[in-house]
């Protein structure tokens, strides 16, 4: 948990950091370069929506998924979460949604909005109908897809889906972990989320990953690979301001939606000790959408630890199953 003796222990850190001089300088500038690197405009294509710009990444040439990023994410993010299927041969096309690196931040950034910025997307790809995927935060966005645009819909993928549950404990407000509003603080500042990164990152796998760090001692290296990288992506976390405000507001609170008109083939996945509570919402959607399917990991937090090539296995399986991939 982030508390306000943590958040005191970063800020002396931060304060010892800064006073580092030439070394500390060298390393956070190494390491913001890095940073920047993976988001190079170079590797990105940016287009114009209803709503204003949005950035999008195309890899593959196979059978083509619409991959929506979290919290924290951009189209950087979603490439990541997708790596097992672009080994498998799915085109992967990874949007950065509203207010995450060049995409626009629009008046009315909603759920919907996105969505229909998705639509505009296609029409620019010349794709009449897309498989969807929505990871955390992202799911929102997905499911409105599927909801506003089911003649484009050929099937929606919620993992981990940050959404509305009805069942959800009566004392809890919002889905987060304890201590994630402490946690927040440190995402207005590249320096100060640097320096979060190099000091704990444990107590930041957490809360902003919402995943036992404890996890982190059995799982393979690439696991462990794998979630030092999904932490260290955030930055530059000063490109990705709004969006995290954004989602914070949409998918710290989610409201209900008409998943219950979803009409195309639906998989969700989540895990039974995601922090952000998604497996409730996730039993929600599959209990709510006609002939929806479930899949429940018992342990891996918020970013599946110890399930990617599992969890995507799952997912390819479902889309050769309805006739998709």
């Amino acid at each position: 948990m982030v508390t306000r003796r943590t958040l005191i222990s970063l800020g002396v850190a931060a304060g010892a950091a800064a006073a580092g001089g030439v070394a500390t300088a060298s390393a956070y500038s190494t390491a913001l370069h890095k940073a920047r690197a993976a988001i190079d405009p170079s590797l990105s294509t940016l287009i114009d929506t209803r709503f204003g710009r949005m950035e999008y990444a195309d890899r593959g040439k196979g059978t083509p998924l619409l991959m929506v990023h979290g919290t924290g994410g951009g189209f950087d993010q979603g490439l990541l979460f997708a790596g097992p299927l672009l080994d498998k041969g799915y085109r992967i096309i990874s949007p950065s949604r509203f207010g995450y690196l060049r995409s626009a931040f629009p008046p009315e950034p909603s759920s919907a909005n996105q969505a229909d910025a998705f639509a505009d997307l296609l029409d620019h790809l010349g794709i009449d109908t897309i498989a969807i995927s929505g990871g955390s935060a992202g799911a929102l966005s997905a499911l409105e897809f599927a909801i506003r645009h089911p003649d484009r819909c050929a099937a929606v993928l919620p993992i981990v889906p940050a959404t509305y549950a009805p069942d959800k404990d009566a004392t809890t407000s919002d889905n987060a972990p304890p201590g994630i509003a402490a946690a927040m603080t440190l995402l207005r500042s590249d320096f100060l989320l640097w320096v979060a990164l190099s000091a704990a990152p444990d107590m930041l796998t957490g809360t902003l990953l919402a995943t036992d760090p404890a996890l982190l001692a059995t799982a393979s290296s690439a696991e462990v690979a794998r979630a030092h990288e999904i932490l260290w992506s955030i930055l530059p976390v000063s490109d990705r301001a709004d969006g995290l405000i954004n989602d914070a507001r949409l998918a710290g609170h989610p409201q209900p939606s008409a998943i219950q008109t979803i009409t195309a083939p639906l998989l969700t996945i989540s895990l039974e000790d995601d922090r952000f509570g998604t497996a409730r919402a996730a039993r929600h959607i599959a209990a709510t959408v006609p002939r929806a399917r479930l899949v429940i990991f018992p342990t891996g937090g918020h970013i599946w630890l110890g399930h990617n090539q599992e969890l995507f296995d799952h997912v390819d399986s479902f889309l050769q199953e309805i006739g998709y991939a």
